[in-house]
Formats: C-alpha cells, sequence, structure tokens
C-alpha cells in the first residue's frame, strides 16, 4: 500500500511540475537571520580556492542544509529574468569570518561568486549560533545546468558544501509566458508545390523584435538547406517566402527571435512525404556497386527483389535484406538486369525501384527453342557474362528445385550463346531457369509450363514436312498423268479428223471425175 502511495505521489509530483510557478522577488539581496548583521561583497574565488586544515575544535559540520531554488524578477511585469536562489545554514565559531558562495555553469564554466562576511565581533559573540544566509542575486539562463558550492572563510579542508542544480527550461509553463528566450513564436505556412515555395506566417513573439525563418533537415539537429530570412520587428508584415528543392519527411521551418540563446520553434509538417526518399539510387558501372544514402533519418528495411513477368510482385533476393536508419545502403557486383529492383519497407508500407528498368544499362536475355529430344537455351548479353541454367521444379514462387544438372556457358559482345539440355522435359511445374554467375547480386530469369509438345515439335515439323512433300509429289503426278492424258486424247482427236478429211476430199475428187467423163460423152 505504502509503494502505491509513494507511485501515486510521484505520479502528481512529476505531472504538475510544468505548471510550477516561479517564486517572484522584487529586488535580489543577501538575508541572514535576524538577529545577526551580514553583508556581501562579489568575489573572484581565487583567494579562498586554496583549503587549510581546520583547526580541532571546529567541527565539520559547521554547514547545513544547502537548498537551492529559481526565483523570478519582474520589471513592470513582463520583462522577467531568472535568479538562483541559495539558502544554506551556518553555525558561528569564532574561526569563521564568513561564507564563499559561489555558481559555477556546467555548460559554459563562468562561475560567479560572492562573499557573505559576519563582523569578528558577531562570531565571537554568538559563536555556536545557527544563522541562517539566503542569497538570490546570480542570474541564471533557462534550462542551465549549475553546479553550487559553499566554503567557509577561511576555506578550511572537509568543511563544505555542495550541488548540482537544473534551472526550469520553456516546457514550464510560467517560464515560458514570462522569459524572453521562451518566446519562440507560432508558424503558419502555406505550400505552393509548382513554385516550390513555402510562405510562413510568424505570430505572438517579441514586438519590435527581428525574427529568424530558415528551412532546415531535421537529423540530430537541424542542419541548415540555405534556406534563410529575416523578418524586421518594426515591418507590420511579419510573412516571408521560403524556396525548397524537395518535400522530404525532414523537411522543417524552423524560427527564433533574434536575441541570445533564443528558443527556437519547429514545424515539419511533410512527414507523410517519403515519396522522394526511394529516388536517391545510385549505379557505379566501374565498381559495379549500386547505392541509396537517405536524405532523411528513416527506420527502413531495404533488400533487392525481382520483378515477376506480371509486374505485380517483387520477390527479395536472398541475402540482400538490411535494415538502415541513417546510412548509406551499397550492394557491389550487381547485375543491371531491368527486372533487378530495389524494395523499401517502413511501418508505412514498401516502395520499389526499378533503376534498370528504362534500358539504360546492359541487359541479358534468354530463349527456349525445341530441338530434336533436346531443349537449346540460348543466351544473349551486350556485355560478357558467365551464365548457369537448369531445369527446376517450381514449388513456390520465390524458389524452384533443381531436378537436373547445372550447366554453365559465358555469352557477350551481341553473340547469342546456347546450350542443349537433354531429356523430356515438360510440365506445369516444369521450368528452365538461367541467371548470372559472375556477380554477387542477379536475377534468376524462368521460363516455365513447358508443354509436352514442346520437345517433339521438331520432329512433328519434320513429319508434317514428308507428308506435305508426299502430297505435292502425289498432286504433281497426277496432274503429269492427266496432262499426258489429255495430250494423248487430243492427239486421237487430231487423227481421226484428219482421216476425216482424207476421205472428203477423195470423195469430192471421185465426184468430180465422173461428172467430166459424162460432159465429154455428151
Amino acid at each position: 500500500m505504502l509503494a502505491v502511495d509513494i507511485q501515486i505521489l510521484l505520479v502528481i509530483i512529476l505531472g504538475t511540475s510544468d505548471c510550477q510557478i516561479i517564486p517572484r522577488i522584487e529586488e535580489c539581496r543577501l538575508s541572514c537571520s535576524q538577529v545577526f548583521h551580514c553583508k556581501s561583497k562579489p568575489s573572484t574565488g581565487i583567494f579562498n580556492s586554496f583549503c587549510r586544515d581546520a583547526p580541532a575544535s571546529l567541527s565539520s559540520t559547521v554547514l547545513k542544509r544547502m537548498k537551492l531554488s529559481t526565483a523570478m524578477k519582474c520589471v513592470q511585469g513582463s520583462q522577467c529574468s531568472l535568479h538562483l536562489s541559495i539558502k544554506g545554514t551556518l553555525t558561528l565559531d569564532e574561526n569563521i569570518r564568513g561564507l564563499e558562495i559561489c555558481s559555477l555553469s556546467v555548460d559554459t564554466q563562468q562561475s560567479q561568486c560572492v562573499n557573505v562576511r559576519f563582523s569578528r565581533k558577531t562570531s565571537n559573540k554568538l559563536g555556536g549560533r545557527k544563522v541562517h544566509v539566503q542569497f538570490n542575486c546570480f542570474e541564471v539562463n533557462v534550462a542551465q545546468h549549475i553546479y553550487v558550492t559553499m566554503k567557509t572563510i577561511p576555506n578550511y579542508c572537509d568543511v563544505k558544501l555542495s550541488q548540482q542544480y537544473y534551472v526550469e527550461d520553456c516546457r514550464n509553463n510560467d517560464v515560458e509566458k514570462h522569459i524572453p528566450v521562451c518566446f519562440a513564436g507560432k508558424l503558419d505556412y502555406n505550400v505552393d508545390r509548382v513554385r516550390k515555395t513555402i510562405s510562413v506566417n510568424v505570430s505572438d513573439f517579441l514586438q519590435d523584435q527581428d525574427y529568424y525563418v530558415r528551412l532546415c533537415h531535421k537529423w540530430f539537429t537541424c542542419e541548415d538547406v540555405g534556406s534563410f530570412a529575416l523578418i524586421k520587428g518594426k515591418e507590420s508584415l511579419k510573412s516571408t517566402s521560403l524556396q525548397y528543392s524537395q518535400l522530404l519527411p525532414c523537411l522543417c521551418i524552423e524560427g527564433w527571435s533574434a536575441i541570445p540563446d533564443a528558443r527556437r520553434t519547429q514545424l515539419c509538417p511533410f512527414k507523410n512525404d517519403t515519396k522522394a526518399l526511394w529516388d536517391n539510387i545510385v549505379y557505379n558501372s566501374a565498381t559495379q556497386t549500386l547505392a541509396w544514402k537517405p536524405a532523411c533519418p528513416v527506420h527502413v528495411t531495404v533488400n533487392l527483389c525481382r520483378l515477376t513477368q506480371s509486374n505485380d510482385q517483387c520477390i527479395d533476393v536472398q541475402n540482400s535484406s538490411t535494415t538502415a536508419p541513417e546510412k548509406q545502403v551499397k550492394y557491389c557486383r550487381v547485375d543491371t538486369h531491368p527486372r533487378l529492383c530495389m524494395k523499401f519497407t517502413t511501418k508505412q508500407g514498401s516502395w520499389i525501384r526499378c533503376p534498370f528498368a528504362r534500358g539504360n544499362f546492359p541487359a541479358w536475355k534468354m530463349r527456349i527453342a525445341a530441338r530434336a529430344e533436346q531443349i537449346q537455351v540460348s543466351f544473349m548479353s551486350q556485355t560478357k557474362a558467365k551464365f548457369s541454367v537448369l531445369v527446376c521444379n517450381k514449388a513456390q514462387l520465390s524458389s524452384c528445385d533443381s531436378v537436373g544438372i547445372r550447366h554453365s556457358v559465358s555469352a557477350g559482345d551481341t553473340q547469342p550463346t546456347s546450350v542443349n539440355i537433354s531429356g523430356e522435359i515438360c510440365g506445369s511445374e516444369v521450368c528452365i531457369q538461367g541467371g548470372r554467375t559472375d556477380v554477387d547480386y542477379s536475377v534468376p530469369l524462368q521460363i516455365c509450363d513447358i508443354q509436352c509438345t514442346l520437345s517433339s515439335e521438331s520432329q512433328e515439323n519434320d513429319e508434317n514436312s514428308i507428308r506435305i512433300m508426299l502430297l505435292t509429289a502425289i498432286i504433281l503426278i497426277l496432274v503429269t498423268m492427266m496432262a499426258l492424258f489429255g495430250r494423248k486424247i487430243l492427239t486421237v482427236f487430231h487423227r481421226k479428223k484428219h482421216e476425216g478429211r482424207s476421205s472428203a476430199q477423195i470423195i469430192r475428187q471421185s465426184f468430180s471425175t465422173r461428172v467430166k467423163s459424162t460432159s465429154s460423152l455428151h
């Protein structure tokens, strides 16, 4: 039950810390207990930096209960500053003449020191009495890390109090509303995607104060990208226009008042514009290296993949997956086949880019043709390359189990090179798979669903040719025979016709002779 109560108390304290009101002071000052008279004097801290052995009568606990807090001093209710309030308790002793309080900035190593003095008469007269000291004149900055020490004067060894302290930052509502460096301003924007400009309007910042606006890429810090503008505080129009090159998820608009250590406000409205991230792919043909470097920090898994013939799936290439939140991804000795692609996967989804798809790089092709009891596999490559080819059973979309001997072949200089694979090769799950072996990352091409008639196609073609030749010969013989028969008929016809004409002439001649004989008798 006690543990639960403690947890609830911690939640209440932590939950209300941002709403904590900073105590106000009208003037910074030194104060001691009412009975005691003390005064302060600035000190460099050098003369009291070396300690001496304490007298035997001096207790090491004469200094107790140092407490640190933040106070706020405001002028006319608006111009406010933060001060460090230091409280401590000292037991007076005739060997102690006062205190030295120092504040050291851990970030800048700058220090402030003050000496608090008591009169010797007071120390002697009121020895053994406890005096409560409070000093709040050390001005501090927002979110400053401070190291505070309290020593006796003279500085006795082992008689010292020290403590670290963190000043409230701009997340504290009271600090945010009253300390000028926390007046970050409010940014509104409008994007013109045609002109590639971002119009920025600024409000809620210090009046009559200049204001800076810029574009940056947010990594660990927001790195400048060159677009920068200064809005003059005296100008009535508090807006400007910034030019951009790409809308990226890490592109931010940053603004701050033109005062030292001013709080900066950032607006990063393009976190969902990830499309341009995946286009930064570069191929080095000399080293056969394919590389991608993120323009923004992004937690992404990158791998190579093979685009299918239907272009609806990209099958991962084995041993190519890598996770790269902020570093360059590089693949060495890469095949430049148009179907070799890069896949980028984030929590939002997957994107595929195929850098060789436009045909600007050397590529290779594989074809098959049927021969008698064989399949001829031909490779054609624009550059010299080595290939392997095998017969496999396609169990899954991404895998093909070998069922035969792996054949090797070299190709190049645009001349096709072939290899013959013997045996009856057909079936819906039987594939001919070929790929390059002289690179580390290649796309295996597969020709599947080989019809069983493919292996006997050449034989059937020969049989069909013989049938056609026989049919042609028969037709030619028939035509020849018909031609000869026709010629024979014509010959007989002409002969009979000629014989008929000869008989008629004989009859006519006989009749004519008889007529002449009769005429002569008369």
